[in-house]
């Protein structure tokens, strides 16, 4: 099978444009290597792209993307832990100062939690990887207190402040967090209007940033 058309497009366009326009920038990170202030966790949702969303140049973000954002709390073992790793270097090696989880609406994956349904009954791994939103739910409360979008929208939202309470698990980071060396925040995105929420630390409640 051939190498997909569009991105080939995509990569043709990109060498004609913002390639020449950032050359020296991508030079300088080549010589010099990366040394990204903020990491961003985001969802693989193909509509949320931290990069996009920031209007972020090569070099400014360290992203991490997986099924509906999730951080899984410290457990040293044997097996694979790919979001664990990304964070131990992006603290260790990289010496980021922020660390953002970014959520979203219409989160496929919060929304096959919440109802139970594909794409977790087929499959090796999503079930599990989505059960990390347990205790976000237990948080949020019995469905039926809320209209079926509400609770999408809370299940969303309360998953960030799961994951960010999951971040406070790791020691090292901990330690960090608690010195002020390192900043935790949470956001939200709202795919249809394109509205950028952020957590409030007294509060707890997310509030629209103003454009």
């Amino acid at each position: 099978m051939t190498f997909p058309k569009r991105l080939i497009d995509g990569y043709h366009a990109f060498a004609a444009g913002r390639l020449k326009s950032e050359q020296d920038r991508y030079r300088e990170l080549a010589e010099r290597g990366q040394t990204p202030e903020i990491m961003v966790i985001g969802c693989c949702d193909s509509r949320v792209s931290p990069e996009v969303i920031f209007d972020a140049g090569p070099g400014e973000l360290f992203v991490v993307r997986n099924v509906a954002n999730l951080v899984p709390p410290y457990a040293p073992s044997g097996s694979y832990h790919g979001v664990s790793a990304a964070l131990e270097f992006a603290v260790g090696a990289l010496k980021v100062k922020n660390i953002v989880v970014l959520g979203h609406a219409h989160c496929g994956g919060v929304r096959a939690f919440a109802e139970d349904a594909e794409p977790l009954s087929p499959g090796d791994f999503i079930g599990k990887w989505m059960s990390l939103m347990a205790p976000a739910a237990d948080k949020v409360g019995p469905r039926g207190s809320y209209t079926s979008a509400e609770y999408l929208v809370r299940m969303e939202q309360a998953s960030v402040v799961n994951s960010l309470e999951n971040l406070m698990t790791f020691p090292r980071l901990r330690r960090q967090v608690e010195h002020g060396s390192i900043a935790l925040h949470g956001a939200y995105f709202g795919v249809a209007k394109g509205e950028l929420w952020v957590l409030e630390r007294d509060s707890g409640e997310f509030r629209p940033v103003g454009v």
